[in-house]
């Protein structure tokens, strides 16, 4: 890596371009070479475990690129929205790393390759955007001489400006060389921007590949060429992909030449909004510097992570948010900011992003509440947690270490929900570090957890299944919105390992045909089931499944004869378990805009699930709903039953579909056209889904139960049609158990059972009386028992088959008796011991203390107890140590009198 060249060139005055502005260009420019524009997919990654999160503009489109799925077009470009947090200790510090970045992106799926990338990436950024010839300069990997030679030769740019970076002797790492373990690689080349003199770091060798900011790079075309097989060995592909990649933010710090992305027009906007609330003046004060920054990056992250669906907890995704606003929030402090805060600077990330990505405008409510909502619990917290943190920082310093323990450190986690990241940078501040393999270990069961739930992949991220080797260009055409049988032809057999050209009976397998009628489980709603045969064999279907490229995999068992790959079968869906579905289905479009307009506009669905059985529904809200809260959703839904609205089903561009006001789930991947789903003018919604044809189908509605299944998500069961009758006959059925069990009808229970508490009541009062007479009995006169100590007097003494309840009657009858000072009671009860100590105000006010006088004697039993200094009691399992117990008492009294 020895770049030779020396710079330089002309600099004019270049147009300003704002960010939006730039992200519109570059999209319409390769949609004007043959690319189909998609919209950014969700930072949720869909059919990949191996990522958390986005993290590249290429990311979602992996399938495309492996060949696993077919691609809607050989040509493709976007604008993804990315987020990285592995360098994140250092966002705010610097003023180039963010968590949160848009990658823009054209790509070829075997269509064309180094010539076209290299000759539209010079055209956009010369000819659209006017940048300078000879401030541009492209590097290459060091072998490429077919990119060296379409530079040179074909684009005009002179040798000498071309840098050649090759391999790194030692390690074999190149950065112009893409791989990533085992599979598609290739080099790449790189375009860099002079961006003048200022912003180098004065050697007059200065040049590319320096560590300054003069030189930018703003450009990577990444020539997918090569099978590696992660050991060194590369074959050529006969499908040549191109991976390009230029993140918006910096080609923005180019254009409008500012200093660093947070100078950009967007990003801009965001730090004015933190100063202001904060009342600091950027770039005064270096610290203050360092938390602009960073909350001017975090709450963009958050902002859209949320819009997509993420929700703050305390794993996976959910932690990466948390720690992110809470970072935001601690710095918000740092600067003095008083309150909640976090929401007025989403609302400038909303303003300013809305244009390319419109979901933040319309999840606007949504949003703002989550955040809120994160930075009031954090607020709660975090005052008492960085008190003890400044505790533990003293102890650290009387014992002159440096090096806070991991149990510290997660009870900071685990009890105030400081991320660990969070207390190592207060730490570092003050020059203390963290025991991170004692956390680590504190964490255990929660990192157990992850890894039980962690999956083997395959090279794309998805589950390595038998499924992998069927050939991407098959696919499977639903028919099933209007039709349940259907004569198609058998494309793919498979058992559980393997693809096979049979299954015969006993065969446990997967079938996948030309049309099916079965609906694939999909958007919540559970596949269907039924049967597929052929004069000679059938199929039992147990469940139905999406695969890739648009393929339907119908799982089951052959139950007699077989069916062979290639024949024609018939597929059957039960009819019956289809219509409850769909019942249950289109009730939970009901149900979502009934509790949109019961509870607000915030409510978004989390998660769905609906059978033959049940409908589940999870969605955003932020606290229990109430018994009427409840009622009135309940009623509006069975309203809209009986209205009898009818459903009908639209199929138009995304684009339209929003402008109709139809709902969109959160993260979901949409293709160019989407199934809207209208029930009269209540409910509209994006949806693939099966349904009723008319609401009066569903019959009635029933909510069974609502509950908290996350932090902010909700979720309700709910029940239809004769789902529904079958319900309230159950409950008929137990009503009338219950009448006759109380020798009553059950239009008199109530009132029975009204008559038998009462009756109960005075039973239990009477029995109350009885125990404590014959616990005074069984007793005796013990004032003779009553020692002094200290001047304090003692009565510590045992009595048999007393309960807890009945000690403590005693206890404060005996206490009476005594006048001042301490009562200590022991008893056997059922095999079990009962310990009660009890102390009047003047001998608390001598020493003694209840509390600490039963945790001195329970181990006497082989118990544990403890309580306040006026009262207390334990439990123990050895009734033989009782009078070592009441022995003891008169020993731990003394310890405490002064």
């Amino acid at each position: 890596m020895c770049p030779n060249t020396v710079f330089g060139g002309s600099l004019k005055v270049k147009k300003f371009y704002g960010e939006n502005e730039l992200r519109r260009m570059y999209l319409d420019f390769f949609e004007s070479k043959g690319h189909l524009k998609m919209n950014s997919f969700s930072l949720v990654p869909h059919n990949d475990n191996s990522l958390l999160l986005i993290n590249a503009g290429m990311a979602p489109l992996k399938p495309y690129f492996t060949g696993q799925e077919i691609p809607p077009r050989r040509r493709v470009t976007t604008c993804q929205k990315c987020i990285r947090t592995g360098d994140i200790e250092n966002v705010g510090k610097t003023a180039r790393h963010l968590t949160f970045f848009e990658m823009l992106g054209n790509f070829s799926f075997g269509d064309y390759f180094k010539h076209e990338a290299i000759a539209w990436s010079w055209e956009f950024l010369t000819k659209v955007l006017g940048l300078e010839e000879d401030r541009l300069y492209p590097s290459i990997y060091g072998e490429d001489d077919e990119a060296f030679d379409i530079w040179t030769k074909e684009v005009g740019v002179a040798p000498e400006r071309i840098t050649r970076f090759y391999r790194d002797p030692e390690t074999g790492e190149c950065d112009n060389f893409w791989e990533h373990g085992a599979g598609p690689c290739g080099p790449c080349s790189e375009i860099y921007y002079d961006r003048g003199e200022k912003y180098g770091c004065g050697s007059p060798d200065c040049k590319v590949g320096c560590d300054c900011d003069r030189f930018m790079e703003v450009w990577n075309n990444v020539f997918t060429q090569f099978e590696g097989d992660g050991k060194g060995g590369y074959t050529e592909l006969a499908q040549k992909n191109i991976d390009t990649g230029m993140g918006l933010e910096r080609l923005a710090v180019v254009m409008q030449d500012v200093d660093s992305v947070f100078d950009i027009d967007t990003m801009k906007a965001i730090r004015d909004k933190v100063c202001e609330i904060s009342g600091k003046t950027y770039q005064t004060d270096a610290m203050d510097d360092v938390s602009i920054r960073l909350i001017t990056d975090h709450i963009r992250s958050s902002t859209f992570m949320v819009s997509d669906g993420i929700m703050p907890s305390n794993e996976g995704r959910g932690y990466v948010l948390r720690r992110i606003i809470r970072r935001a929030a601690r710095h918000g402090k740092m600067l003095g900011i008083q309150g909640n805060f976090l929401d007025k600077i989403a609302m400038v990330v909303i303003n300013e992003s809305k244009d390319g990505y419109p979901e933040l405008e319309e999840k606007k409510d949504f949003i703002l509440k989550v955040l809120t909502q994160e930075e009031e619990k954090f607020a709660k917290t975090i005052d008492q947690g960085l008190a003890i943190l400044d505790e533990m920082e003293k102890k650290m310093q009387e014992k002159g270490q440096k090096v806070l323990s991991g149990d510290d450190a997660f009870k900071l986690y685990d009890t105030y929900g400081f991320p660990m990241d969070l207390t190592q940078e207060i730490l570092e501040e003050k020059g203390f570090t963290i025991d991170e393999e004692g956390f680590q270990k504190a964490m255990d069961v929660q990192r157990e957890t992850a890894r039980k739930n962690r999956k083997t992949t395959n090279y794309i991220g998805a589950d390595a299944t038998v499924y992998d080797e069927i050939d991407p260009a098959i696919t499977s055409e639903f028919v099933g919105y209007d039709n349940l049988s259907v004569t198609s032809k058998v494309s793919v057999l498979t058992t559980e390992t393997e693809l096979v050209e049979a299954l015969s009976e006993g065969e446990v397998g997967t079938i996948i045909v030309e049309k099916t009628p079965f609906y694939a489980t999909m958007g919540g709603q559970q596949g269907d089931k039924g049967v597929i045969r052929t004069a000679n064999g059938e199929f039992k279907v147990e469940d139905t499944i999406k695969l890739l490229g648009g393929k339907v995999g119908h799982i089951g068992k052959m139950v007699s004869g077989m069916i062979q790959n290639g024949e024609e079968v018939e597929l059957v869906v039960d009819a019956a378990l289809r219509a409850k579905t769909c019942k249950n289905h289109s009730a939970t479009h009901l149900l979502q805009k009934a509790l949109r307009e019961v509870l607000g506009t915030h409510v978004e669905q989390a998660g769905s699930y609906q059978d033959a059985d049940r409908t589940r529904f999870d969605f955003s809200h932020f606290q229990a709903m109430t018994p009427e809260e409840i009622a009135k959703v309940e009623q509006i839904v069975n309203e809209k039953i009986a209205d009898a609205l009818p459903v009908v089903t639209e199929v138009m561009s995304v684009e339209d579909a929003k402008k109709t006001g139809a709902m969109a789930l959160f993260g979901e991947k949409y293709g160019e056209k989407v199934r809207v789903v209208s029930m009269g003018d209540f409910s509209k919604e994006f949806c693939g889904g099966t349904h009723v044809k008319n609401t009066a189908e569903i019959t009635t509605f029933k909510i069974i139960s609502e509950s908290g299944v996350a932090a902010g998500v909700r979720r309700i069961e709910a029940i239809t049609g004769e789902n529904v009758f079958a319900y309230y006959k159950n409950m008929e059925d137990e009503l009338e158990k219950a009448a006759k069990a109380a020798k009553a009808t059950p239009a008199t229970l109530v009132e029975k059972i009204e008559h038998m508490m009462t009756e109960i009541k005075s039973l239990n009062s009477e029995l109350e009386s009885l125990k404590s007479k014959a616990a005074k009995e069984a007793l005796g006169d013990v004032m003779d028992q009553v020692v002094d100590v200290k001047g304090v007097k003692l009565l510590a003494t045992s009595v048999q088959g007393v309960d807890m309840n009945g000690l403590r009657d005693l206890g404060d009858q005996l206490k009476g008796k005594l006048g001042e000072g301490v009562v200590v009671l022991a008893s056997e009860s059922d095999g079990k011991v009962n310990l009660v100590a009890m102390a009047t105000e003047e001998a608390m006010k001598s020493g003694a203390h209840a509390g600490n006088l039963i945790k001195a004697i329970a181990g006497k039993v082989g118990g544990g107890g403890g309580g306040r200094p006026n009262m207390a009691q334990a439990g123990g399992k050895n009734p033989a140590g009782i009078p070592d117990a009441i022995a003891e008492a008169k020993t731990a009294l003394e310890s405490q009198v002064k």
